[in-house]
């Protein structure tokens, strides 16, 4: 247990999250709240590394290294993305998933 919290309430509460993520990346049709998910996705899989390390390998610190690498490749990866989307945003005045057909040249 960490500090007193049952391991099930951090995989309750990542799942949710996963779901929620799972669930806006489908539905959602603007670009920003595509990527919000797509983060939110993340942060639940960072929870459940470090949650599966501190309960499997109290001792070690690999759970703690897998998130810290999906943080630093999930800020490169929304850099990215919003530099992709601010120049949509020019040519289109628009950031909906379905108008993304009109970039064709």
């Amino acid at each position: 247990m960490i500090e007193g919290i049952p391991i099930q309430h951090f995989l309750i509460v990542s799942t949710l999250m996963f779901f929620i993520g799972i669930a806006g990346f489908i539905i959602r049709r603007n670009l920003i709240t595509i990527l919000m998910a797509v983060e939110l996705i993340l942060n639940s899989v960072n929870i459940n590394f470090v949650v599966f390390n501190r309960y499997l390998y109290p001792d070690q610190l690999q759970g703690h290294f897998f998130a810290i690498f999906v943080v630093a490749i999930a800020a490169a990866e929304a850099s990215v993305a919003i530099a992709l989307i601010i120049n949509i945003y020019r040519k289109l005045n628009n950031i909906d998933v379905e108008n993304v057909n009109e970039l064709r040249y």
